[in-house]
């Protein structure tokens, strides 16, 4: 088993694992805040009527089901993720949701299952520092846009502020994985959390993977003193 497959099966055993406590434990490690990153994330997505869009690495479908909300009844909305223990929370959520123009698909965010050019919007919410291998992802969305489309990635990032800088790795090395060990009975997978978010690239490292896949106009946008970022981008229209 190479590296990559190594990772692609360390992660999944971690989502697995921790999807009945993820929503009340990403509020608690987060203070709240992704909530409000992601609001923030959904107005720079500016999805219309009628469009189609992808939330890759879905989870439990929270931004899946936003923005199925904003493309209305006449557009779709596919979430895909690799767990079928998160995908099952997103399903009974689009239960008590009652929206009928959401699809969610187990599928493999390195090898989407959309033919090129099918969607007007994609979004990925802390979900690309999980992956074997960031480039593939952000090319595979990249191919499944249509030309103009938009991306909008939320994620960890790097802070570069002295000792900010040095207190953020300290909570998430740890501090989190004890909060998950005492409200999730997760230490390790939480550990594994902590180690994912330090490997991830900061703001400019991310923005030039962007360019490498493909995408023109990258912004980003630091949250909370930068231990976060948004990254929006678009796929050239020829």
């Amino acid at each position: 088993m190479n590296e990559q497959e190594e990772k692609h099966e360390k992660v999944h055993r971690v989502f697995q694992t921790i999807y009945k406590k993820y929503d009340a434990m990403n509020s608690l490690i987060s203070f709240n805040q992704h909530k409000s990153w992601r609001r923030k994330a959904d107005t720079l997505v500016s999805a219309k009527l009628g469009n189609k869009a992808i939330d890759v690495c879905c989870g439990t479908g929270d931004w899946t089901l936003s923005l199925a909300e904003a493309v209305g009844t006449e557009g779709h909305v596919v979430g895909l993720d690799f767990s079928d223990n998160m995908l099952k929370v997103a399903k009974t959520k689009l239960e008590a949701s009652q929206l009928d123009n959401v699809t969610f698909v187990n599928g493999d965010a390195m090898k989407i299952p959309y033919e090129a050019n099918s969607f007007d919007c994609a979004t990925i919410g802390f979900g690309l520092r999980n992956v074997p291998d960031y480039l593939t992802v952000l090319r595979e969305m990249c191919r499944v846009l249509k030309p103009g489309g938009k991306i909008v990635c939320l994620e960890t990032s790097q802070t570069r502020i002295p000792v900010y800088r040095q207190l953020y790795f300290f909570y998430f090395r740890c501090i989190m994985p004890l909060l998950g060990k005492v409200f999730a009975g997760s230490y390790k997978e939480y550990a594994w959390l902590n180690e994912s978010a330090s490997k991830f690239p900061d703001r400019e490292r991310l923005t030039e993977l962007f360019h490498k896949a493909g995408f023109e106009n990258v912004k980003a946008m630091p949250l909370m003193g930068g231990i976060a970022a948004i990254h929006r981008a678009s796929k050239p229209e020829a």
